[in-house]
């Protein structure tokens, strides 16, 4: 957690510090703007913990406020970083040339002012776009067909939702927007791949009542992502039974005689002295062979010794990088960030690109998604 916490404020600050330069650079101001703006830029930086600070001591409100303005200014400056960053490589190409070849290029060069306000504006336009794609929650269909399933059903639906994030930027009418794709979908089984909330706010007891509304006909079922060990792992719980979802934690069920379902809790619970990841091969050994396994895993990490013994692996977390192009970035982490894909001959992985967001509220060629999966009897 600490690791995570240092990285962050290296990385976030830094992007604030390439941003103070270039605005030095581009205007050369005085020394009372530069004092304003690094002040600024300090408490945007820090805005992440005093959203923390007041949910702890019951500041809603100003909890509320913190979060929207400093979420959506993280999404502006991670942009505006891209952005810069582009012109800045489009300026060193053209400078190599010339130290090269000794052609001057120098009408091609953008200047220093060009280089803060080209990507200022495009990153706000494009935060503005993001914020519109953000509440555009498509329907996602994926078909599976298995000899597993009881010859009396010739259908199973599934219907996934993940990373919906509830806290202070992603509230209930954000929420019934979700639900009502969901009720729409018509589900026998709900499924959530964990970071189903994002904060300690009092709101939450009343959002678990909207997901009480949901009766899917063979229930619902849940596993941990990393942030419900961020908002507080015993709250997160008694918030997702509180709504309904049958919680699995290291543990199969056979539901209905129908299919396996298994899930774990996500690794960063042991960053919060949660005992060490269980065996999934194990765990996964003791349900019925002849069911179809579905198993539930926050991150899109394969166990190879696992293969074989699931049908389908359903997973979050990635949000797909959220907002382009941080997807080339996730992807160095995990090899899958979204869509499904054959495992083996026998298993398969679907990772969602989340349903809600995680900081900023904005998704940029990352639309939010509800996946409906049916599963088809052969």
């Amino acid at each position: 957690m600490y690791l995570f916490l240092i990285s962050f404020i290296l990385t976030y600050g830094g992007m604030h510090l390439y941003a103070f330069l270039k605005f030095r650079a581009a205007f050369h101001p005085g020394k009372k703007p530069l004092i304003f703006l690094a002040l600024f830029f300090a408490l945007m930086i820090s805005s992440p913990f005093f959203v923390r600070f007041y949910e702890k001591h019951g500041l809603e409100t100003f909890a509320y406020l913190t979060a929207n303005a400093g979420f959506i200014w993280m999404g502006v400056i991670l942009l505006f970083f891209v952005y810069g960053s582009a012109i800045d490589l489009f300026r060193f190409i053209l400078l190599l040339i010339k130290t090269i070849s000794g052609r001057g290029l120098s009408m091609l060069r953008p200047s220093s002012g060009f280089a803060f306000i080209a990507p200022l504006l495009i990153s706000t336009l494009t935060a503005s776009y993001g914020y519109f794609e953000a509440r555009d929650i498509r329907i996602e269909n994926l078909t599976i067909r298995s000899s597993k399933l009881p010859k009396e059903i010739k259908s199973l639906r599934l219907v996934q939702i993940s990373d919906i994030h509830l806290g202070h930027i992603v509230r209930e009418e954000r929420l019934k927007m979700i639900l009502d794709r969901v009720r729409s979908a018509e589900p026998d089984i709900l499924i959530s791949t964990g970071d189903l909330v994002d904060g300690q706010r009092s709101e939450l007891n009343s959002f678990s009542g909207l997901f009480k509304e949901i009766t899917p006909r063979y229930g619902k079922f849940a596993i941990t992502g990393n942030h419900e060990y961020y908002a507080g792992i015993e709250k997160s719980i008694e918030f997702t039974r509180n709504a309904g979802f049958t919680l699995l934690r290291g543990e199969g069920v056979t539901v209905n005689g129908l299919i396996n379902i298994a899930g774990v809790d996500d690794e960063a619970g042991m960053t919060f002295g949660e005992p060490g990841i269980i065996s999934e091969r194990e765990m996964l050994s003791k349900l019925p062979k002849e069911k179809f396994t579905l198993f539930l895993k926050h991150r899109p990490i394969i166990d190879k010794d696992t293969l074989g013994l699931f049908d389908l692996q359903l997973s979050g977390h990635t949000h797909k990088g959220q907002i382009f192009p941080f997807n080339f970035f996730v992807r160095l982490f995990f090899p899958v960030i979204d869509g499904y894909v054959n495992l083996s001959e026998t298993s398969s992985l679907y990772v969602s690109r989340g349903t809600g967001t995680w900081g900023p509220p904005i998704r940029f060629l990352s639309s939010p998604e509800v996946t409906v999966i049916d599963l088809v009897s052969e």
